[in-house]
Order: structure tokens, then sequence, then C-alpha cells
């Protein structure tokens, strides 16, 4: 028997799938690990820890789920949340923790690039918006305000990239989380001297541009014998979460977005040409040779959720979260659409898409003496779908959009589809499969050894029903308190502005 493992290095966890040559789901891993916050603004992760986090469940999930049954395990295939850095020095070793997507320290040096005219040749240059989230600024931070740090290193890399350098001892990084980073040029796929001279380095500080099917060489042979296989299993590079979500629900015509909602959220659609937004505020990423993934992310998906439930939830059970929140859930469901006037603005995170403001806050809104828990929470929820359709409607400049295919955490959460559809008054579809992102990877895997003949192919093999039909009175109630979001979101800016200058000085 012969099968296909794919490795997730997710924001807060390292989720491994085993997948047999049909596409059945043999098995599922995974383990998780902490970001630390040790300032305003700062979001970061212990490279050797997630390093150590992943060789552990992939060791366990091998030995106590692959091994035994005698499967050969023909390829293994990474994928990485985006828009991270990690500075190394010479031999290897990282200068400190690696700075994740979430982190908004360069929020200063992105607004002075963005008020500059450099802003949008950059921005078209490399289909990455100006703003914190992107390892150009977060390099350019490190240049101005880590000065010792950044002249020590020798490369700057993905938590990805590391991984493999660390696996195989190749410096690479694939086209999908290149072009994630603002450095890398999406019509040439090189780096971008425009950016590489803003950011103050050269080529070779930065690894070596691949396409997603690149292996990157054989595991060294000290991880063959620990992990069990040998040198004729094939690493593939792979490619960026976002990328291989949407590949893996399907989303491949042009009628189609993707809503994926983690930790953080994106609205993304495929397509064979670049968005130009005149504003700058989509972005489109590289999946391969041919096809761009384009939408907007937002820094506040089910992490807004998480952060409500911790603070407000009942933990029956110590550090049951899931249990706390499913409660909640069922509280959200006895209250109608709308949450009786209440609105909640979902910036913990500061946000991206599409209002690209590292200073926006948390807001809630029209409350009133008679709400309850039960109305928060499902404003906290309405809000996060309220910040997806701003960025769906984004896309419909661009695209006619008639379906959404969901994943993540809420897709596992029928209220939460239900709403979904309801607000965006689209029929939704649910992967059965709510990863999506090692669905991807396995698609991905199987065109490399020829199961399908490219990854069009591959895609339209995701065939899904809708699941989840809109209520049209509701999303007429849903397009008016939509409209006092999107206009709160618009009229806080400069009390967002003024604010970080009193608490962030």
């Amino acid at each position: 028997m012969e099968c296909i493992i794919s490795i997730e290095l997710g924001t807060n966890a390292v989720r491994v799938y085993a997948f047999d040559l049909k596409g059945n789901t043999i098995g599922f891993a995974n383990g998780s690990y902490p970001t630390f916050h040790p300032n305003p603004d700062y979001s970061e992760q212990d490279p050797e820890q997630i390093f150590i986090t992943m060789l552990y469940v992939l060791k366990n999930f091998l030995s106590e789920k692959i091994h035994p049954k005698k499967y050969k395990i023909l390829s293994i295939c990474f994928s990485a949340s985006m828009h991270s850095v990690l500075a190394i020095d010479k031999n290897g070793v990282p200068l400190g923790n690696a700075i994740t997507w979430a982190d908004n320290r360069g929020k200063k040096e992105a607004q002075v690039l963005r008020n500059s005219p450099l802003a949008e040749i950059i921005y078209h240059a490399t289909g990455t918006p100006i703003h914190p989230m992107s390892p150009l600024i977060k390099i350019a931070w490190l240049k101005n305000q880590d000065k010792e740090r950044f002249k020590q290193t020798y490369k700057f890399l993905s938590i990805k990239g590391y991984i493999i350098q660390q696996l195989t001892g190749a410096y690479v990084i694939d086209y999908s989380i290149g072009s994630a980073t603002g450095l890398m040029n999406i019509h040439n796929k090189k780096w971008d001297p425009t950016a590489l001279d803003y950011a103050g380095i050269t080529v070779d500080q930065l690894p070596e541009l691949v396409p997603i099917f690149y292996s990157p060489g054989k595991l060294l042979s000290q991880y063959q014998i620990s992990l069990g296989l040998n040198q004729e299993t094939k690493i593939l590079v792979g490619s960026s979460d976002g990328c291989f979500a949407t590949l893996g629900a399907g989303v491949w015509d042009d009628g189609k977005a993707t809503v994926t909602i983690e930790d953080s959220a994106a609205v993304r659609v495929v397509g064979q040409r670049a968005l130009q937004d005149k504003n700058c505020r989509l972005f489109n990423y590289i999946l391969d040779e041919q096809y761009y993934i384009s939408g907007g992310p937002s820094n506040n998906g089910g992490k807004a959720f998480e952060w409500f439930a911790k603070q407000f939830g009942d933990f029956k059970n110590a550090y049951d979260l899931e249990s706390c929140m499913d409660d909640l859930i069922a509280e959200a469901v006895t209250v109608d659409a709308g949450s009786e006037g209440l609105l909640f603005l979902p910036y913990l995170l500061g946000e991206r898409a599409p209002i690209w403001n590292a200073n926006a806050r948390g807001v809630f809104f029209g409350i009133n003496i008679n709400h309850e828990r039960k109305h928060f929470t499902r404003a906290t929820i309405e809000g996060i779908l309220y910040e997806m359709y701003s960025i769906e409607n984004l896309l419909q400049e661009h695209r006619d959009i008639k379906r959404i295919s969901v994943n993540g955490s809420f897709a596992t959460i029928p209220f939460c589809t239900q709403l979904i559809a309801d607000i965006f008054n689209k029929p939704v579809s649910v992967s059965p499969n709510a990863n999506t992102v090692s669905l991807g990877a396995y698609l991905l895997s199987a065109t490399e050894i020829g199961i399908y003949q490219n990854l069009d192919d591959a895609a339209k093999s995701i065939v899904l029903p809708d699941a989840f039909k809109p209520n049209k009175n509701n999303h007429n109630v849903y397009l008016k308190y939509y409209a006092i979001f999107e206009n709160l979101s618009r009229k806080l800016f400069d009390e967002f502005e003024a604010l970080s200058a009193v608490a962030d000085p």
C-alpha cells in the first residue's frame, strides 16, 4: 500500500495527514505551540519549538498509524502560514524568534512607505499590499530598529523554509510563500530589485525561489533513521496554507470563492491573471506557473471568537475551550439575526483587508440595557463574518461570485456556515474534510506522481454540493446592519489613530 503525507505548519499547530492514493484520509495528528507577545504589536514564535513539535508529531504518527500497516510513503508535502520572517546566522542558527503574520511592530514603516510613490510600484510588482504583515516591512523594521540582528543576519527565511532547511540542508522558498513576502516580482518570479533596495538586502540574503512541485532533496540521514523513512521518500516544498485551502476546496471556476476561517481568515478566488486593484487592497499570490490566488486576508477570524470565549465563557472543565465555545454558540442560536442592534468590529489584532489599518481596534457598538451575553456572542460571530463579507464585496468589483465554499474551523459549525450563506446571500458548500489545506497538499502530490494530469484536473475532482441556502429575510436584516458596520469601520479611522498615538507612543 502507498500513501502521501502532508505537513501543515499552521499559526498555532502542526497538522499531519496521511492520504491513500484515492484521496481518502488514512489518519491525522497534530501538536500545538505558543505565540509570544513580548511587547505591544509583537507576535513571535520559537522556530526550534515548532521544529521539535513537528518532528514529535510526525514520528509518533508514522510509528502508530503508518509503519505498522506497512504503508510506503511516496512523498511528504509541506504547507505553512504566510508572511513569517526568521533571521539566521551563517551557521543556520536562528537569531531570536520568528516574526509571524500577526506582528504589527512595523506599522510606522508601513505607513511611511504607503504614503510614498514607491508603494504603488512595489504593490503592482509584488502583489502584496503594504502592511506590517509582509516580510518586506518586517525586514525594514529590523534594519531600522534592530540594527545588530539585521547586521548579523546571513539569510531571512520563512518558518517553513527553516524547517525544510533543517530536514534537507537546502535554502529554498516556494513561489506561493515567496509571492506573499512583498519582495518577489510575481510577473517574472524573481526577487524584485526595488523591494530589495527598500528593505536594504540583497538576493544572497534570501533563499532560492522554486516552484511548488520542487523537491529540495532527500531527508538528511539522521531524520531518515529517526522517522523510519528511506531515501526514496520525496520531499515536496509545497505551497502556502491559503493557496492549498483554495485548491483543496475545488474553487477553480470564475463564479466561485472560498472563505477560510481559522485563527485568521480570508476570502479568495483563482485566476490566470492578477487582479489589478487601483487602491492596492487585494493580494495576488502565485499557486503555480499558470494560476494566481487573489483575495483579501483578515487578522481576526477564529482568534477573535476564541478571545471572546476565554474572557466571557464558562469553563466546566479546565482548558476545555471547545466545550465552552459550543455552549456560547448554543446561546447565540436563540438570538435573532442582527443581535438586536449590537454590532462588533472584530479588529482585535488591527486589520488587513479591506481597511489595511494596523491601528484598528475592536469595538462593541449599540449596547443597551437588554443585551445579554448571548447577544454579545452572536454579535462577535456576525462581526467576524461582516468583515469577510466586506472582502467579498471588494472582490465582486473584479469577479462575479455566485457560490461560496467554506473551510477551516468555522466550516465545522453549521450555525456559522448558515450565517455566511445569509450574510453573503449565496449558496454555500462545505468540504467533508474541513482542513482543505491538507487536501490541497494531497492534490499537488497526486499531480506530481501522475494521478492527475495537472492542477486543473486535480481541482476539478473536488465536487461539493450546496449544503446551505441563504435565508432572504435574514439577508435583508444583515444588509442594514452591515451598512452601519462598514460606516463605523471608516468613520473611526481618526479615533483609531489617536488612540494608537496615546496607547503606543
